[in-house]
């Protein structure tokens, strides 16, 4: 580590264990969660929330020993994730791609880039995607492209669901690049660039059901320059048993279990102090009803069994990321399979529940209590659990090693 690295780690108090880790996200969560739901009501973007964040050194505790970091493990950014989540959702997917793309940044990019980014990182930096577009025939093609400009390249094209755009410093932006210098393989390349580069235009126009206060907007890009060394391609993370794809679904999985915790913490926070009780139940309070009981037993099952899946799968990924394999990488991404379809079951079924078990009185605009209802439906979206099921099924039955992409 050089001296730079640790005056940065010194200044941004970076946690170095797993425990001040989740300490700090504990920290954050309390501070997060009282203005959460006034914040989504309003639509009004978290940018003081987000620079306590870059601020806390969370961001950075992914980055590898080797690196000035303190290469704390996917699982542990997972903890994190969900503790934060359940405080407020929109902050806690603000820097899903972050940690994501800092995982191709160590698997894929060329030392310059790599000390780039992760030094930048270290100093309180952030990144942000750009990778997923509009009108084109699935989510995963690509019509954005890289074109040799001179001595580096030039980048059009356009992208939504950029989520935490409007925060970060650095775009990771994919495209198609056919002809790269050096005798390099033509495919899909990411290309980190500076968020206020000439050329580049972030559109604040997200307008979706939940999750309104994350920026996950339009960029477009138009002949914006690219140096040669700061590209890297995906296929180095995507098309070998890296455990890339894992880790992003892991954290996926993470944001949904949270939403879960949030939402079982604030309907027995309503019930406790403003639910009335039925009055068939022969009870003072609402707490005392034991049909109200058992259904809130149900539901602790339902976030806890999230919880214990997001635990195991946590496990799988740290493996498939210290020791990459087919074998590890395949465990791997079954585990999260199985933890995203248990924490989207939480994410929707629990937010739904807290007004069943609140009553008419917890519906009201003033409670605040439907932003876990409609981040958690709207988060859920991102990739479809009925293949879960599928590559769950096809594992047992036939043998089938799941596919290696960055859903699974």
């Amino acid at each position: 580590m050089t001296a730079v690295q640790l005056r940065r780690r010194a200044a941004l108090d970076i946690p170095a264990t797993a425990a001040a880790a989740i300490a700090t996200a504990r920290e954050l969560a309390a501070e997060f969660g009282p203005g959460a739901a006034a914040r989504d009501a309003d639509r009004r973007l978290p940018f003081e929330q987000v620079a306590r964040m870059r601020e806390s050194g969370l961001l950075a505790i992914g980055i590898p020993t080797d690196d000035g970091g303190p290469g704390l493990p996917p699982s542990v950014i997972a903890q994190t994730t969900a503790i934060i989540a359940a405080a407020d959702p929109n902050i806690a997917q603000i820097p899903h791609s972050h940690y994501v793309y800092l995982g191709l940044v160590r698997l894929a990019a060329l030392p310059p880039l790599r000390r780039r980014i992760f030094d930048g990182v270290l100093a309180g930096g952030q990144v942000a995607n750009a990778q997923t577009e509009r009108g084109r025939k699935t989510a995963a093609d690509v019509a954005t492209t890289l074109r040799r400009d001179g001595a580096g390249y030039r980048l059009d094209g356009a992208k939504f669901y950029c989520t935490g755009s409007l925060f970060a410093d650095t775009l990771a932006v994919l495209a198609q690049l056919d002809d790269p210098f050096d005798g390099g393989e033509p495919g899909q390349y990411v290309a980190f660039i500076p968020a206020d580069a000439p050329g580049v235009q972030i559109a604040d126009d997200w307008d979706a059901l939940g999750q309104r206060t994350t920026a996950s907007g339009t960029i477009t890009f138009d002949g914006v320059a690219v140096p040669a060394d700061a590209i890297a391609p995906r296929a180095l993370a995507t098309s070998c048993p890296t455990g890339y794809g894992a880790v992003a679904q892991l954290l996926h999985a993470a944001i949904d279990t949270g939403i879960g915790r949030g939402a079982l913490a604030a309907a027995a926070e309503f019930v406790k102090t403003k639910s009335r009780p039925w009055f068939e139940a022969g009870v003072d309070r609402a707490v005392d009803d034991p049909l109200l009981v058992q259904r809130f037993g149900e539901l602790s099952v339902t976030v806890t069994a999230a919880e214990a899946a997001l635990t195991a799968a946590g496990v799988q990924v740290d493996q498939a990321v210290a020791r990459p394999c087919a074998e590890n990488a395949a465990e791997a991404s079954l585990a999260v399979a199985a933890a995203k379809i248990l924490a989207d079951r939480a994410a929707t079924e629990v937010p739904s529940a807290l007004f069943e078990v609140g009553g008419t009185r917890a519906a009201g605009a003033g409670n605040g209590l439907d932003h876990f209802l409609r981040n958690g439906r709207t988060h859920t979206l991102h990739d479809p659990v009925r293949w879960k099921y599928q590559h769950l099924g096809r594992a047992l039955l036939r043998d089938e090693l799941p596919p290696l992409h960055s859903a699974l």
